[in-house]
């Protein structure tokens, strides 16, 4: 069931991922949003696609969040035909615009990546870290908010039943569709409030400039607590 690019360490793409997009689509969460957050993943390049066909603006997060405007924006009134080709990465980057946070519309629905789900909104990534990170920067600058919908697609070989460890820092799906169903979690539990100082490694500390900046706004914490600006 996989598709390209294969290989391990990454985000697996996998038949009928366009199928799921078009069945996530129904959701009245997906059409009442008019801007995004995406990840930049090949399985969910469909619904980048179909997000900027139908009109939604879409940000994405530049790798690692290097430098002062870490994020992609893709305005679909700019691209005049060529939204499949903004879709993709290297895409984003040619038609896109690079923003900083202050350039940001409030965000209404996020979309990640998902190595494995539960259907009571439980998610497992791939190890990095970084689209919790990007959730908990883009909650402290007041971006998203507990309500956000927080949507993924993956193949039905994807959704475990058994367990998947979730910490305090762990973002929680609202939704994700298969390419034959489309799933509402239950029980979800609270999202991350803003960024967990005391869980940060010190090469993200230093070396993500709108973190050092955030973190110099936040009252300082122990470990484990969770910051948003005074």
């Amino acid at each position: 069931m996989a598709r390209f690019p294969y290989g391990s360490g990454r985000i697996p793409n996998f038949a009928g991922a366009s199928k799921a997009a078009e069945i996530l689509a129904t959701l009245p969460a997906w059409r009442q949003a008019r801007t995004l957050k995406c990840n930049p993943d090949y399985a969910q390049m469909p619904l980048r696609k179909l997000a900027l066909q139908q009109g939604k603006t879409i940000y994405m997060a530049v790798p690692r969040l290097q430098g002062d405007k870490p994020f992609i924006q893709l305005d679909p009134g700019r691209l005049a035909g060529r939204e499949a080709q903004a879709a993709t990465i290297a895409g984003a980057a040619r038609f896109g615009r690079p923003v900083g946070p202050e350039e940001m519309r409030h965000i209404d629905g996020v979309v990640c990546g998902a190595v494995a789900v539960r259907e009571d909104g439980a998610r497992l990534g791939k190890g990095g870290g970084f689209s919790d990170l990007e959730f908990a920067i883009a909650r402290s600058l007041g971006l998203i908010d507990e309500s956000t919908p927080v949507m993924t697609t993956v193949h039905e070989l994807q959704v475990l039943t058994e367990a998947i460890p979730m910490l305090d820092h762990d973002v929680a799906l609202t939704h994700f569709a298969t390419p034959e169903r489309v799933v509402e979690c239950g029980r979800r539990r609270r999202q991350p409030a803003g960024v967990h100082a005391g869980l940060l490694k010190e090469e993200q500390r230093t070396g993500i400039p709108l973190l050092a900046r955030l973190l110099a706004r936040l009252p300082r914490q122990e470990p484990g607590e969770v910051g948003r600006p005074n």
